[in-house]
């Protein structure tokens, strides 16, 4: 199956403190990362394969998949964007090519503290987990149940987690 993202570098960048001069294919990777992580873990994999399906075959925006489109933009996005900052926080000023790995620094900059990196990231990962919850309170809701049945009846790989766990980052 093809692989969409359910949210765009450019959408990522307005929500969240990464730079709009960040280029996209720095961060292209993190927003994966994070979406096949996180929202796929509460998600369950049966509704984020329904999901990802209807956005490659284009028919996310059909009337029929109104609730679909409405938990994407509503819940998911948000989600994915706070936690795509928390997976990229700790790798954005750097580099792996061919000469090795690189930290960028600029002349008019100063070193950032691993303590304060640890910081963001958890901040990140705090406002990711109250969307999170936002969303699973709405998944959960009676009326709810009956709209997204691949989140109930999930019997592929991941079943939805309906708890949120807040966890902190350690960079040694």
């Amino acid at each position: 199956m093809a692989k969409a993202l359910f949210a765009s570098t450019t959408y990522v960048k307005k929500k969240s403190i990464i730079s709009g001069s960040v280029d996209p294919d720095k961060m292209v990777q993190f927003i994966e990362t994070a979406q096949d992580i996180h929202i796929q873990n509460y998600l369950g994999t049966d509704l984020y394969n329904k999901i990802q399906a209807l956005i490659v075959d284009g028919t996310i925006t059909e009337v029929g998949n109104a609730h679909y489109k409405d938990l994407l933009d509503d819940y998911i996005k948000p989600m994915l964007a706070w936690y795509t900052q928390a997976e990229f926080i700790p790798f954005a000023a750097y580099t792996l090519g061919e000469a090795g790995l690189f930290k960028h620094r600029s002349e008019n900059s100063d070193e950032v503290r691993r303590e304060d990196i640890a910081g963001l990231a958890t901040r990140a990962l705090d406002k990711a987990s109250f969307y999170s919850e936002r969303m699973i309170a709405f998944l959960c809701h009676d009326n709810n149940y009956n709209l997204f049945p691949e989140y109930v009846n999930s019997d592929f790989d991941m079943d939805p987690d309906k708890d949120v766990d807040s966890y902190g980052w350690y960079l040694g």
